[in-house]
């Protein structure tokens, strides 16, 4: 099979398609003929050789990916050739074939095309796990998501919106502003020419919000601190922004704030079993009922992995960036 490569850790112009091995499946993985990948910004890092995929996955890149049942293992009861899926992936996705255990592997919702459902694995996990299973984001509740347009940030305006949550985003400029409302945010914010924190008060009577998913890290932790609610929860999915910052704790302990930090890609097959089947359970019925919908910037075939890596850096899409093979 095709697969993109690694050459060696660099820029985007280190990724080259090459003919490779067919991966090998196990008892309990099914083995799917890709359709679609879709990048993240974990790509990113790995290409520079800083986010090293998990001990015995594949060593290409990719996260997400949907395709069509090729093969399946002797455990494996729920799918059988010729399914269509989409599947939450550890690595392997910039390639024509994909092994992947069978917990990961989900039904592309009815009304979304093949290749459009690689736009969902990554970002409903990211967001369900965190967002709702960790942070317990409820109806009524007020939720803050930094980086409103990107992949995570489309994905999550639209569920929190779905489960009845009042949604403030950052972002960029001023189209990225309009993507965000046109997909249901309530309050939009300029991070270049607004303080968030001034104006999430002010939109609170004060209060602040009572979760927020930041994609940012240091720089932000403080002002995420001072824009919580009493009882708030701060959900740290990224370090873009860099790891290290000094924080006055007091608003930890008079606003009994909570503070989690997590990835998916380590964590154990188990886990993302958990994580897949409560997407599919709870996230799945609004893609159906075509209230969460796939938000697609732009479908570049595998061989210009490096432009959509370009792409991806540049910051200057709105959505998913997927790679057709």
């Amino acid at each position: 099979m095709k697969a993109v490569v690694i050459t060696t850790p660099g820029g985007p112009e280190v990724l080259q398609l090459q003919e490779v091995e067919d991966p090998e499946y196990g008892d309990d993985d099914v083995l799917i003929r890709v359709a679609a990948t879709a990048l993240n910004r974990a790509d990113t890092i790995q290409r520079k050789g800083l986010y090293p995929p998990p001990k015995g996955t594949s060593l290409f890149l990719g996260l997400e990916c949907s395709g069509t049942v090729e093969a399946v293992g002797r455990n494996v009861t729920r799918w059988k050739i010729g399914d269509q899926v989409c599947a939450l992936l550890s690595g392997g996705g910039y390639a024509e074939k994909v092994a992947v255990p069978t917990g990961q592997v989900l039904p592309v919702p009815a009304g979304v095309s093949l290749k459009d459902a690689a736009s969902f694995p990554e970002v409903a996990c990211t967001v369900w796990s965190t967002v709702f299973m960790m942070s317990r984001l409820s109806a009524g509740e007020t939720f803050l998501i930094h980086g409103g347009s990107s992949g995570i940030g489309t994905f999550a305006i639209q569920i929190a919106k779905y489960l009845g949550a009042k949604v403030f985003v950052t972002a960029g400029n001023e189209e990225k502003l309009a993507a965000c409302r046109d997909l249901g945010a309530d309050v939009c914010i300029n991070y270049k020419s607004e303080d968030f924190v001034a104006r999430v008060k002010e939109e609170t009577q004060g209060k602040g919000v009572d979760v927020i998913l930041d994609n940012v890290g240091g720089p932000y932790f403080q002002r995420n601190i001072d824009s919580l609610n009493m009882d708030g929860r701060l959900f740290i999915i990224g370090f873009m922004g860099g790891t290290v910052t000094e924080v006055n704790l007091q608003g930890l302990l008079a606003r009994r704030l909570t503070v989690q930090a997590a990835g998916l890609r380590y964590r154990s097959t188990e886990n993302k079993a958990l994580i897949v089947s409560e997407v599919e359970k709870n996230v799945w019925p609004a893609i159906v009922a075509g209230k969460v919908k796939p938000v697609v910037y732009k479908c570049l075939p595998l061989s210009e992995a490096a432009e959509g890596h370009r792409l991806m850096e540049s910051s200057s899409h709105i959505g998913k960036i997927l790679l057709v093979t």
